[in-house]
């Protein structure tokens, strides 16, 4: 979550028809984007990568092993015409084809897929047993086909935006989420796993089985399974209106940012900000029709797009620009026909009515049902955090206003929110002599890639390669990679999707799936089906002939999300229900992302990395000293930050009501008076464009960054305590990493995991020593 990871996570996509991928060169280069086939690698190369593959597809889900029914074969046949000429209905393929799908696919598509998986499903309950191979495996390959192709549109939908296609999004969700519910209600499936559960045989299953067996259960129960006639009715009459509430919530966050824009033709007013932001502005500027900008005489498009509006929160001297972009930020999706406020209040309501249905007394208790936490235990560690860090972000703030004032600054005496990033930057700047704009050529996207794979094969024994050509993309920027084991054989795939696109792509970073690993879904001898993942992010793009030059908190921003994806696809677990990071419970998933991102701060890491893209020059060793003494630079107001999050988050699932009186603004506020130490502004709304818990998978989760931070630093030190310095030490220590925490996936519970990599839990003490908030031992 990142991201905002919106993460986000238990969706799989899909595309690309085998057949496609056995055309010509000359009719395949023919029908793609001059980007994308010039990068199609030679014949005998692309023979060379077509050798890393299985023999087939890795994706025979369309096809069950055991003879079809007549039925199946009948739905089968009479779309067989269809399949031709719709991506979303063809049934054998290695890779999705997302340069295909179309916005008038979506409907056809999905409702064909959904009637031949009723007629799955009725057929599987018909004869349903109690045994793997007649309840688990052909519930495998049901649910692996929904998520493949419902991923692959959701997918689409967030890279890709366009108004045909919400709309037909729109219009065959509600028939997604009944098929699901449908399919989460089965009484015979569930009491054929309680079956299992309570069989003789159960002792001799498999741990990974156990919790199979165990999450299927329990999401059957928190899917209404237990319920009768009028409740369940009412059940499934909230999912759907949660669904279309969470999507319209997305919707006006997106169309909030994009709606904002600021054109700029007097230079003076943009003083302060560095030439990458200006080429951006410029280049944003040319998009929208003004042909002749140039980041030199303008005009400038400001947005509020990260890599945009963060440059001027942080560089613009014009604190009038930076209130107005700030405001505009803080108020997204807060008014007019985009106002989310509503929508917040009836996610609320409905979401604590779907909770009393099912039992509990609110909504984070249904939250927490299927997390490592209790609500009891994430409030004292909130609460333990932010003890620890409340003082220290006092001083940050008393450190700000004295800088400030002895810059003679006439804000110095009213420093406000549209002030602090800006004063914490030339703060920082003069406090450790680093600026970040000029840190920018030493973080040339490739290089940082390269030195990124080098990490990994260094700490997990695999390659990671190329491989463009081999799968088509949704964009010409999505880059497409190979990971190999030591014996030089694919173990897995992954697209990269770096830019920022503000016209069509969601904000944010995440990782997500597209295909998982497993032993069900292999054909032809074939262990396992390889997993396949997607990186997104929205970092600074190129501008003119200059690569991504990044900033050091984006080169952070990848290494996190390649954590995500590096668990996904290192997993040794073949059982495709707990592979990877599916069956990991959500406050453990991000403990690879997070332990990632202490890599960039390992001298040999960055200095192999932090390379001048125009000559090449490395790092000085003095400047990457400045970098770890400013680690910790304001770590107790990013804490607190934080942990507001976290604590609003928990409060409108616990106590909040929301028919009550107060609105969700007096909860913020409140929360904020414990969490903030600059009050927030009356007319603060970030919850508006809160998405992570109303529109993704972290309400009553968010906490979840805290509590697997505790775990991913604890996991660090183990390297530190290995010593950092010793090669052998950090080889040997990463392989235990990678053959506990990223190949057990959800097959084991995550404090097993964890002590089976550490040797003991989890402790709070190496996260607050890594944030500065504790002293470092003598």
């Amino acid at each position: 979550m990142a991201h905002a990871r919106p993460r986000r996570r238990q969706h799989i996509q899909v595309l690309v028809v085998a057949a496609m991928l056995l055309l010509s060169s000359a009719l395949f280069t023919a029908r793609l984007p001059l980007a994308v086939s010039a990068r199609i690698p030679s014949p005998a190369a692309r023979l060379l990568l077509f050798a890393g593959l299985p023999p087939s597809s890795p994706l025979r889900a369309f096809c069950p092993r055991a003879r079809p029914s007549p039925a199946t074969c009948a739905a089968f046949s009479s779309t067989t015409m269809a399949a031709a000429d719709n991506p979303l209905l063809v049934a054998d393929f290695d890779f999705p084809p997302f340069d295909r799908v179309d916005p008038s696919h979506v409907r056809p598509g999905i409702r064909d897929l959904l009637t031949r998986l009723e007629g799955e499903l009725e057929e599987l309950e018909k004869g349903v047993e109690p045994s793997w191979g007649k309840l688990v495996e052909p519930l495998e390959r049901i649910t692996d086909r929904l998520e493949v192709i419902w991923g692959m549109v959701d997918h689409l939908k967030a890279v890709k935006d366009s108004a045909d296609l919400r709309a037909a999004v729109e219009e065959v969700q509600p028939d997604k989420v009944k098929f699901q519910l449908r399919l989460g209600q089965s009484k015979p499936i569930y009491e054929a796993f309680k079956a299992i559960r309570d069989s003789a045989d159960w002792d001799s299953l498999s741990d990974a089985r156990k919790r199979i067996v165990e999450a299927q259960i329990k999401e059957a129960v928190l899917s209404g399974v237990a319920l009768e006639d009028d409740q369940r009715e009412k059940f499934n009459q909230i999912e759907q209106e949660l669904e279309k509430l969470t999507q319209k919530f997305s919707e006006n966050v997106l169309d909030a940012t994009k709606k904002f824009e600021k054109l700029i033709t007097d230079k003076k007013e943009i003083d302060g900000l560095p030439a990458t932001a200006l080429g951006l502005a410029a280049q944003t500027a040319v998009s929208k029709g003004h042909e002749n900008a140039t980041a030199e005489n303008g005009p400038w498009v400001i947005t509020l797009d990260a890599p945009s509006y963060i440059a001027v929160m942080q560089h613009a001297q014009n604190r009038t620009l930076r209130e107005e972009v700030y405001r505009a930020y803080l108020t997204r999706a807060s008014s007019g026909e985009l106002d989310n406020t509503n929508i917040i209040t009836q996610i609320l309501k409905l979401r604590l009515e779907k909770a009393k249905i099912l039992g509990y007394k609110n909504y984070a208790e249904v939250s927490m049902a299927q997390k490592m936490a209790t609500v009891d235990r994430v409030q004292e560690l909130l609460e333990k955090l932010r003890a620890a860090s409340w003082d220290h972000a006092v001083k940050d703030m008393e450190d700000l206003k004295i800088f400030a004032k002895d810059s003679g600054s006439p804000e110095a005496t009213d420093l406000t929110h549209w002030d602090l990033t800006f004063w914490s930057e030339r703060l920082r700047e003069s406090k450790y002599d680093i600026n970040e704009e000029a840190l920018r050529p030493y973080f040339a996207l490739p290089k940082v890639m390269d030195g990124l794979f080098a990490l990994a094969n260094k700490l997990f024994g695999v390659s990671v390669e190329p491989a463009d050509g081999l799968a088509p993309v949704w964009h010409s920027d999505v880059k497409f990679y190979c990971v190999k084991d030591s014996s030089n054989s694919p173990v897995a795939y992954f697209y990269f999707d770096p830019y920022s696109r503000p016209s069509e792509k969601r904000g944010g970073a995440w990782m997500n799936v597209v295909f998982s690993r497993s032993r069900v879904l292999a054909r032809n001898g074939l262990p396992a089906r390889l997993p396949v993942a997607h990186m997104v992010c929205n970092q600074t793009p190129p501008v003119g002939d200059k690569p991504s030059l990044m900033t050091f908190r984006e080169v952070e921003t990848v290494f996190h999300e390649f954590g995500h994806a590096l668990q996904h696809m290192l997993t040794k677990q073949d059982e495709g229900f707990v592979a990877g990071i599916r069956g990991v419970e959500w406050d453990a998933v991000e403990l690879p992302s997070q332990f990632m991102e202490n890599w960039c701060y390992h001298k040999d890491t960055l200095l192999s990395i932090a390379k001048h893209y125009e000559t090449g020059e490395t790092l000085p060793e003095e400047i990457y000293a400045k970098l770890v003494a400013a680690k910790n630079f304001r770590a107790g107001t990013f804490s607190l930050r934080q942990i507001r999050f976290a604590s609003v988050d928990m409060e409108l699932h616990t106590t909040y009501d929301p028919y009550g009186s107060l609105s969700i603004y007096d909860v913020d506020r409140r929360v904020a008076e414990r969490t903030q130490v600059l009050s927030p502004l009356p007319e603060d709304r970030f919850l508006c464009g809160f998405s992570h818990i109303f529109a993704g998978g972290y309400a009553a989760g968010y906490y979840s960054y805290k509590w697997a931070e505790v775990l991913s630093a604890d996991a660090f030190s183990a390297f530190e305590d290995a010593g950092l310095d010793n090669e052998k030490a950090i080889e040997e220590t990463g392989r235990r990493f990678r053959d506990t925490v990223l190949a057990l996936g959800g097959g084991k519970s995550p404090l097993e995991v964890f002590v089976s990599f550490r040797g003991r839990e989890p402790s709070p003490e190496p996260l607050l020593r890594h944030n500065g908030l504790l002293p470092v031992a003598a």
